[in-house]
């Protein structure tokens, strides 16, 4: 066991590959077996590793999750920026440029709307729950929009590690929820074209929530989805630490 643990610590990356697939298959398999597909797998997967996160820092009192047990320590790697952000590129390259030059200006005004509301939405939250430093109220409403628009924001800004930290927790509940709810809604809002799907995906933001949300409606619309998606983490970015933090300290200085 000792000579099995020592290499799983050196292969740390091969191992969180093989930790994440564990918990994703199992994730599917109570989507497909006890929800019946009405549940996403990848909501069920990411509920699983904040339980797991959770779970792992209260038996270790670290602070990076699964990643503070030394079999796991592979995890920090595989979910760092460099893989995130790879994922998400990767999966925008599945979309057709001819479908998305036809999004026009809807497509963009899109992720623009998407920001700003989303940003507004979290800053009222904040300020509902007491917040008063517009650096505190920016970080939350950027982390409103994405759970990496939020950090980016927050250490632009110097926030605190606390606000930080909500900013992606709120990301990651908006995350879920778009996940969650996508299937139910898309024949309501008419989701079932590349262009429907650009626009959801410049309105709602979450790259994870809209590729997982589109998986379950039709997965031939997750490029088209992830691709304005990923456009909004950008324009988040840009966004919310500089016009609209000055909206917001304008208001409340």
């Amino acid at each position: 066991m000792e000579m099995l643990e020592n290499v799983l610590v050196k292969q740390g990356l091969i191992t969180a590959f093989m930790f994440v697939g564990v918990v994703m298959w199992f994730a599917y398999w109570v989507s497909d077996k006890i929800t019946r597909g009405q549940v996403h797998g990848s909501a069920i997967a990411i509920a699983l590793g904040l339980v797991i996160a959770y779970i792992a820092g209260t038996y270790t009192g670290g602070k990076k999750g699964v990643a503070d047990v030394a079999v796991f320590s592979g995890v920090a790697l595989l979910g760092g920026a460099m893989f995130r952000d790879f994922a998400i590129i990767s999966t925008a390259y599945g979309a057709s440029l001819d479908v998305i030059k036809k999004a026009g200006f809807v497509g963009a005004l899109s992720v623009v709307m998407g920001v700003v509301v989303s940003f507004v939405v979290g800053a009222i939250i904040a300020v509902l729950f007491g917040y008063t430093d517009p650096v505190d109220i920016s970080t939350i409403g950027a982390g409103a929009a994405t759970y990496i628009v939020g950090p980016v924001t927050g250490t632009a800004l110097g926030a605190s590690s606390e606000v930080i930290a909500l900013s992606v927790a709120a990301g990651l509940v908006k995350s879920v929820l778009v996940m969650s709810a996508t299937p139910f809604v898309a024949r309501i809002i008419g989701l079932n074209n590349p262009l429907s799907a650009m626009i959801y995906g410049g309105l709602m933001g979450t790259t994870s929530g809209v590729a997982g949300g589109l998986a379950a409606t039709d997965p031939r619309l997750v490029p088209y989805g992830a691709m304005t998606a990923t456009f909004y983490t950008g324009v988040g970015c840009l966004l919310a630490p500089s016009v609209l933090f000055f909206a917001v300290r304008l208001i409340f200085s």
